[in-house]
């Protein structure tokens, strides 16, 4: 049975978190989820540290939780995680290497799928099930509050406004204190929010994916935090026509940065209310991608790198 666990924190200790304004994930600005949960503008989402498939633990274990705490090094104060990665194992690595979680660290996670084997995904967005998630959630990350319960799906097979009412009642029990949606269209959000206020919606975006254009648009107009998953197209940008790759390497040239590093500052320039949570299992990487922080990109570059 799940029981409430205490929420700790570690005292701000110089280069903390709590210090976010000098450190490089602080450069990109902050924004606020709900009305009142301020975080950095870039996060960490901690997909990528467990299996194939994203299944089962890591291939490198200890590698994985020095990802983790090296986040936090740079400022990062958004973790997005979920039930599903590995199952449960992205949620128990993210409490080994940071629990008791300094001041100012908020961690996101979702519920909504069942996971069968590395690389499926089943939605299942019954009620029962999505509390017991978000139970097995809490106990997993020793909280006795999420402070970001995204609905990874709406599950068609389940009335939304069930699913909706789900996340509701999860506020209205203190379990979770803001919640959020996933891959949804702006009717959905509009559902949803008949039900109880969101704060942020998470759908696929990136550089070369732009078919949510019109939800990010709306969360900009609403005060909605948008997080794109799949914020670096996972290798597709590699794969992109050669004109628009061009202008990438172009671009980053000119920064002296990466081609990921600009596809980073890109969705950091969109919108305001971006959130971008690049996830990778290596250090190094993490440090290049928090780096893209500090790249500013101008509207005549925005405007280049469209094509325009």
């Amino acid at each position: 049975m799940w029981r409430r666990s205490p929420r700790t924190q570690a005292a701000p200790t110089p280069g903390a978190i709590a210090n976010r304004g000098d450190l490089p994930a602080a450069a990109a600005g902050t924004i606020t989820l709900g009305a009142e949960l301020v975080v950095n503008r870039l996060g960490f989402g901690a997909m990528r540290i467990t299996g194939k498939g994203i299944f089962g633990p890591p291939a490198d274990r200890p590698e994985a939780l020095r990802v983790l705490r090296r986040s936090v090094e740079l400022g990062v104060d958004f973790i997005d995680t979920a039930d599903s990665y590995g199952p449960h194992i992205s949620e128990e690595l993210i409490a080994e290497a940071l629990h008791p979680y300094p001041r100012g660290l908020v961690i996101a996670t979702k519920a909504g799928f069942h996971r069968p084997g590395p690389g499926l995904w089943t939605m299942r967005g019954r009620p029962k099930h999505l509390r017991a998630q978000l139970y097995g959630s809490l106990r997993r990350l020793k909280l006795d509050r999420i402070e970001l319960w995204q609905l990874h799906r709406v599950d068609p097979k389940v009335p939304a406004d069930a699913q909706f009412e789900a996340l509701a009642s999860a506020v209205s029990d203190g379990l979770v204190r803001h919640v959020g949606l996933s891959e949804v269209s702006v009717a959905q959000i509009e559902q949803a929010r008949r039900f109880v206020p969101i704060a942020s919606v998470q759908n696929r975006f990136n550089l070369v994916d732009g078919t949510w254009d019109v939800v990010v648009d709306y969360c900009e107009r609403e005060g909605i935090a948008f997080i794109p998953w799949h914020p670096l197209s996972a290798g597709k940008l590699d794969a992109a026509e050669a004109a628009p790759r061009r202008r990438l390497e172009l671009m980053a040239s000119r920064h002296g940065a990466s081609v990921n590093q600009i596809a980073i500052a890109w969705l950091l320039a969109r919108s305001p209310v971006m959130l971008p949570i690049p996830g990778t299992s290596n250090v190094n990487h993490l440090d290049e991608n928090v780096g893209a922080s500090r790249i500013a990109l101008t509207t005549d570059e925005m405007r280049e790198l469209a094509g325009g």
